[in-house]
């Protein structure tokens, strides 16, 4: 009994990861969409989903459900703060610059 109730529980934990993967999933592509367009119109002239993918990888969770939620409320000058102050975060400026010299140099950089 106490096999199938084990059996049960990692059962049920693991439907709950699945979900929880989901709906990450889903906050992060949504998020992508608003910060493709942040970019977009505030960074002319860089290649814009790799920037995202930056910028999308060094925001908290708790950052990809409020840039999130401007996909479905609207992007307020909020949002475009918080993608701009991200975007300003060390660790981004490296992957950005990382991007960009791979762009120069067809992905051969060193």
């Amino acid at each position: 009994m106490i096999r199938l109730l084990s059996l049960v529980a990692a059962l049920a934990l693991s439907g709950c990861a699945v979900a929880n993967d989901a709906a990450d999933a889903i906050a992060r592509d949504r998020a992508k969409s608003v910060v493709n367009g942040v970019v977009e119109r505030n960074l002319p002239g860089v290649a814009v989903a790799p920037v995202t993918d930056c910028i999308i990888d060094a925001a908290s969770a708790g950052e990809i459900l409020n840039i999130a939620g401007a996909s479905v409320g609207g992007v307020t000058s909020d949002t475009v703060n918080e993608v701009l102050n991200i975007a300003q975060r060390p660790q981004v400026v490296n992957c950005i610059s990382e991007v960009a010299l791979a762009s120069l140099t067809g992905g051969f950089g060193g």
